[in-house]
């Protein structure tokens, strides 16, 4: 079971498929498995390396603040512990802005960057959703919780057409809660809260992939066109009739997108 250390958090990992190296960086509240659908494709072509963000999963969870500036060193001390000196880097939501850090930190270690569901700076409307996120799977039973979220990731489409599956999930939520304890899972929400490199980003010289679904109304289009205005370069993918969990509603076109920007590069 590999694990690397920065300081004092130990951070879990795992790596699968052949070929150039390729960080996968989970969002809020998931461990790595949860990129399972995309691993799929992407470990035909590529070393995938799928990291447990401090405060979940087999990784640390120590008690006080996170920040996504942390977060990017415990990928890098991931990268470290692998052998890897350069890897394409892909984040989903608090992924893709740990993403971001680990570029700016360490830029001749990144390939490409995918940014997925992701932002630079959150409007105040956007940092008070996270603030509510802590409160309610605080006073809520885990069923209920995974409902708010389900509300806020899914698109419309895709509850018409999934609806027993998202039942079963919170059915699932309930019987089985999640091991994440309740502090690391605010101190992830304080991280994406605190997160802001916005006016950063123009030191961003990797090539560069922004994806959004156009129905996301967790983090919308327009904080994606914003990091897209920011990194010179970089290109934007749109989902139409998709929402936050656009790389799971539209998975061929996301996977087949995003494998070819990466093999491009």
């Amino acid at each position: 079971m590999p694990i690397a250390e920065n300081g004092d958090v130990e951070v879990f990992y795992e790596v699968t498929g052949s070929g150039p190296p390729l960080v996968l960086i989970m969002g809020l509240g998931a461990d790595h498995s949860v990129w399972e659908l995309h691993r799929e494709a992407y470990a035909r072509h590529f070393q995938c390396i799928a990291i447990d963000n401090r405060g979940v999963g087999k990784t640390s969870k120590p008690v006080g603040s996170y920040t996504t500036a942390d977060m990017a060193r415990d990928v890098l001390a991931v990268m470290d512990d692998a052998g890897v000196q350069r890897a394409h880097v892909a984040g989903i939501s608090m992924g893709g802005a740990i993403a971001q850090q680990v570029c700016l930190q360490a830029p001749e270690r990144v390939r490409s960057l995918v940014l997925i569901s992701t932002w630079g700076r959150l409007p105040s409307f956007h940092r008070t959703v996270f603030e509510h996120f802590k409160s309610v799977r605080a006073h809520t039973n885990p069923g209920d919780f995974m409902r708010c979220l389900q509300l806020w990731i899914w698109g419309p489409a895709y509850f018409e057409k999934n609806g027993t599956d998202l039942e079963t999930a919170r059915r699932d939520a309930s019987q089985n809660p999640a091991p994440q304890p309740q502090y690391a899972f605010e101190a992830q929400c304080d991280a994406c809260i605190s997160h802001d490199t916005l006016e950063r980003l123009g030191e961003v010289k990797v090539p560069t992939l922004v994806t959004i679904g156009l129905e996301d109304i967790f983090t919308p289009f327009e904080l994606s066109q914003a990091l897209h205005n920011a990194i010179a370069g970089s290109e934007l993918l749109r989902f139409p009739g998709c929402a936050h969990t656009h790389h799971w509603e539209d998975l061929d076109k996301f996977n087949s997108a995003t494998l070819l920007f990466m093999q491009r590069h």
